[in-house]
């Protein structure tokens, strides 16, 4: 993970970075939107919440600003990243402890919510399944889990026309051809997406309840889950 990680340790990545997601994710503010619905569902007024790939702190702000009770941890390897998301962050990074490492550099808790969003697909499936456990056991009974990343259904053909359509829409949004054909390749290289079937069965084998998706856009889903 952390070879794969290496960009976000580059200062001029990191710079970038908050441009990004709004240009390649299809719809990345409503998902944003939509987990902080779906944690407010359960997350009392002063509820902590765990939030694992915390660098930028793009996540970390959208739900600090919607709710001014709850406190945070931010997880993430990047020192870089990290340090964006306290600029990203002004005047709410009181209420947030930023950590550098994996999920293990997480206190016990009991955390009131989790997320883990963009992130997962730099995992290994053995350490997406050892991540989901260990963010399984330091979240209280009944707590919401949301995750969102790279996800494409498996079929002949699938997997090449759902990264075209990857590339489309970024290209549609300004980004250049040759840094979206970039993007494209870091995909099939250095990440690994799984189907949505595995996606699933890895929440449930860590168990998590009531798994449901509530966000699919080209090639990235979303689920939430409960503890």
């Amino acid at each position: 993970m952390s070879e794969q990680l290496s960009p976000f340790s580059n200062p001029e990545a990191v710079a970038r970075y908050a441009d990004g997601p709004p240009r390649i994710v299809p719809g990345y503010s409503a998902m944003q939107r939509m987990t902080t619905l779906l944690l407010a569902e359960r997350v009392p007024e002063n509820g902590t919440v765990l939030v694992l790939g915390a660098g930028g702190g793009l996540e970390l702000k959208e739900f600090a600003e919607a709710h001014r009770g709850w406190t945070f941890d931010g997880i993430d390897p990047s020192a870089e990243m990290l340090k964006l998301a306290e600029r990203t962050l002004g005047p709410f990074e009181s209420r947030v402890s930023l950590h550098q490492g994996y999920v293990d550099s997480a206190r016990e808790g009991p955390f009131d919510a989790a997320t883990c969003i963009l992130t997962a697909h730099f995992m290994s499936p053995e350490e997406r399944q050892r991540t989901a456990i260990e963010i399984r056991r330091r979240l209280r009974p009944g707590a919401p889990y949301v995750s969102a990343h790279l996800c494409i259904p498996r079929g002949q053909g699938d997997r090449a026309l759902w990264l075209s359509r990857y590339a489309a829409f970024a290209i549609a949004n300004g980004i250049e051809p040759g840094q979206v054909a970039n993007g494209r390749t870091a995909i099939e290289t250095k990440t690994h997406v799984l189907t949505p079937e595995e996606d699933e069965a890895i929440l449930h084998a860590a168990g998590f309840s009531n798994v449901s998706l509530f966000y699919a856009a080209f090639t990235f889903r979303g689920w939430v889950a409960y503890a």
